[in-house]
């Protein structure tokens, strides 16, 4: 895992990173890491899982503004504003992860934990099943590739961080019900 998270750190391109690299940068044959994560896949999940523990482990139990407590209006761009950063600091493994296929990032445990979280500190605003979709299209807004893309064209992280900041107030400003 060590091995695998430092590559993909150090890489400029996630597709370049391969098994036989991994296996040999961890001094293992690549048939004991196909059989430990059974695919390139398994892998790339497990290593999310890894680089996002400390955050997960900041939303469930930490103080606010990330932790349970802080009303929404501090927590839910705390929470983008984090997954910004993993998305900025580990941009070559969540490359790979949005890239997998079958593997798709909303179908792992670690997307379905900040879908649950957002949804929750949305649903209270505009409804269960306004905070459903609201929660996936700002997520949407933390994908790694748009951020690839956004820091490609020269947007600042600051420039971005502002605009999640801006996003989630007008999320939360405007109610189910129509008002603000």
């Amino acid at each position: 895992m060590a091995a695998a998270a430092r590559l993909f750190r150090d890489a400029a391109d996630p597709d370049s990173v391969k098994m036989a690299d991994i296996a040999q940068a961890a001094g293992a044959g690549k048939g004991t890491v196909f059989r430990h994560f059974s695919d390139r896949t398994g892998l790339l999940k497990a290593l999310v899982v890894e680089e996002t523990r400390q955050l997960r482990e900041q939303v469930l139990h930490g103080p606010p503004p990330l932790g349970p407590g802080a009303p929404a209006e501090e927590r839910l761009p705390a929470l983008l504003s984090a997954l910004l950063d993993l998305k900025l600091n580990q941009r070559a493994l969540m490359l790979a992860l949005e890239r997998a296929g079958a593997g798709s990032p909303y179908l792992n445990p670690t997307y379905d934990l900040w879908h649950s979280e957002v949804a929750g500190m949305l649903s209270g605003v505009h409804g269960d099943a306004a905070a459903d979709y609201l929660a996936h299209a700002l997520l949407a807004a933390v994908r790694g590739d748009l951020v690839e893309h956004l820091t490609g064209q020269g947007a600042d992280p600051d420039e971005l961080h502002e605009g999640l900041r801006r996003l989630c107030g007008s999320v939360l400003a405007h109610r189910a019900d129509g008002t603000v």
